[in-house]
């Protein structure tokens, strides 16, 4: 009997403090459920009234007070092979954007990625989802870098309607999701869009910081820690 009480004392805080914590976890679906509705409605507004500034600053919020935290869904697309993938299949800190064929990147954003994940390819898994059919998505590919991951859903396929209405439809395109290992939610953020007057270069530059500030804040710091335990207790 005392030997039975010593298990439950030693083991009881461990299962409650697991019980809590999967209680405690929340996924950006259900975030999105809740509160994008009231986004979308101060959001009509302000930019009805053409005011920008306001529109950011309440995209930022509800990214901040609602979507930061929670872990993305395990979504499904398919790969140029048309092979089904599943986001939970990357197993370091992801870094997704969304675009599809009749949403241009801004200017000098893919340089900017291509050489970000020639710089962070062993750290960090680099996804770029193309909401387009395969054919288009392959085309598109080809701008991309190798240690890029190119992923598509064909919404003219009824295909992946969740994933449609979850990514694209809810937060619009091109968006940048910051996930670490776990998919935990880190950042959330919009295309830095230089003037077209812009020259090449000094946009790349701009889209480069931009991404690699992001990077360096939510993924790479945080990864180097984990894999530094790791070692440790190996």
């Amino acid at each position: 009997m005392k030997k039975l009480l010593l298990v439950f004392l030693f083991i009881g805080p461990l299962v409650f403090s697991q019980q809590n914590e999967l209680q405690e976890k929340s996924f950006f679906s259900e975030k999105l459920y809740s509160h994008l509705s009231d986004y979308n409605r101060k959001a009509d507004i302000a930019y009805r009234f053409n005011d920008y500034e306001k529109g950011k600053e309440l995209f930022e919020k509800f990214i901040g007070d609602h979507l930061e935290g929670s872990y993305m869904d395990d979504f499904k697309f398919r790969s140029l092979r048309n092979k089904e993938v599943n986001l939970y299949d990357y197993k370091k800190p992801v870094f997704l954007i969304t675009y599809a064929s009749w949403c241009i990147p801004s200017k000098g954003e893919v340089p900017a990625l291509n050489e970000l994940a020639s710089e962070y390819k062993d750290k960090i898994d680099f996804v770029v989802l193309f909401w387009d059919t395969k054919d288009k998505a392959k085309e598109l590919a080809k701008k991309f870098s190798s240690n890029i991951s190119i992923v598509y859903v064909d919404e003219s396929k009824n295909n992946g309607a969740y994933v449609v209405r979850q990514l694209k439809h809810s937060l619009g395109l091109p968006t940048c999701f910051l996930l670490d290992e776990d998919k935990k939610i880190k950042d959330i953020r919009r295309s830095v869009f230089p003037p077209m007057q812009t020259e090449e270069e000094t946009a790349y530059r701009e889209n480069y910081i931009a991404l690699e500030t992001s990077i360096s804040k939510n993924l790479v710091n945080e990864y180097d820690e984990v894999y530094a335990d790791n070692i440790q207790v190996e």
